[in-house]
């Protein structure tokens, strides 16, 4: 027996024997078993009711490896189908609907659609509210679908109406403050067209005449005061069937011979047609004399002083 086995002998032999060994458990028991299983079962089921709504989440927004929802994800840009609905501004270069529906923008107070340039400067903007549509530009313009061409256009200086004709359809018709320049006005067919200035003068002018027609109705020119028909170099020329001046002053005859009357026989008592004569003042006004035997015209001062 070595030295170290002899020492180790001793040694047991000399410790006191107990008649019941205690022993010393080791773990988690009580309470906190019951704290830490419960713990764990409530980190269990918050798992699978997270996992759950993820799936319900990824199901009901329809997510896909091209995006989610009406979303997709394409070559050619981003597609939205249905109706979406942007909280915060949309910065896109360009907006397409699908051939076989339109585009419709919507908003509960207006639609405002601005354009800036490249330093941000606001350019052009185009709002579409409740009451009104409102444009900002330099130049306006609408043209037609098929070939381009400018139907409507207006900037600072003219407005542009390009279409082959302008149609109003208002019961008081069109009113302008200031000059028109037209080389044409027609009414609607079987449709009357009135020029009319109910407080001020209507003036006509061109520089190589003014011409009226009306192909198959009456053409009527009436004023409250005074009526000019001038011509500075050339002449007025009424060509027509019949020329009627009404409510002309008439002038009075009287014989230069007093024997004449009482010569006449009793058959001149019949009654017979008084032509008049269609005499001028030199004033330029205008009256009607009985023609007599021999007479022109025997103008008078009470005849040419009317008023």
């Amino acid at each position: 027996m070595t030295r170290e086995q002899y020492i180790l002998a001793t040694q047991q032999n000399s410790l006191p024997r107990t008649e019941h060994p205690q022993f010393y458990p080791v773990g988690i028991y009580g309470w906190r078993k019951r704290c830490l299983y419960f713990f764990v079962l409530l980190l269990l089921v918050t798992m699978i009711v997270n996992l759950a709504m993820t799936i319900w989440i990824l199901k009901v927004m329809n997510f896909t490896v091209d995006g989610m929802g009406n979303l997709r994800v394409t070559k050619k840009g981003i597609r939205l189908e249905g109706i979406s609905e942007f909280l915060l501004p949309l910065y896109v270069k360009e907006i397409h609907s699908r051939k076989d529906s339109p585009l419709v923008l919507q908003s509960d107070r207006n639609v405002t659609v601005n354009a800036r340039n490249h330093m941000g400067q606001l350019t052009g903007q185009l709002t579409v509210g409740a009451d009104a549509v409102e444009a900002q530009c330099k130049r306006f313009e609408v043209r037609a679908s098929e070939g381009g061409k400018v139907l409507f256009s207006a900037d600072e200086d003219e407005i542009v109406i390009g279409a082959d004709r302008l149609k109003v359809t208002g019961t008081e018709g069109a009113v302008f403050g200031h000059s028109v320049e037209t080389p044409h006005i027609r009414a609607e067919p079987s449709q009357d067209l009135k020029l009319e200035s109910p407080t001020r003068s209507l003036v006509m002018e061109a520089p190589r005449g003014v011409q009226v027609n009306a192909a198959a109705g009456d053409l009527k020119a009436t004023c409250r005061k005074e009526l000019h028909l001038q011509s500075t170099e050339g002449e007025i020329f009424l060509n027509a069937d019949t020329i009627r001046l009404g409510n002309l002053p008439v002038g009075s005859f009287s014989s230069s011979s007093p024997s004449s009357s009482s010569s006449s026989s009793p058959s001149s008592s019949a009654p017979r047609q008084t032509i008049y004569e269609l005499c001028v003042c030199p004033n330029g006004k205008l009256y009607l004399s009985p023609a007599g035997a021999g007479s022109t015209c025997q103008s008078s001062s009470n005849i040419c002083l009317w008023s």
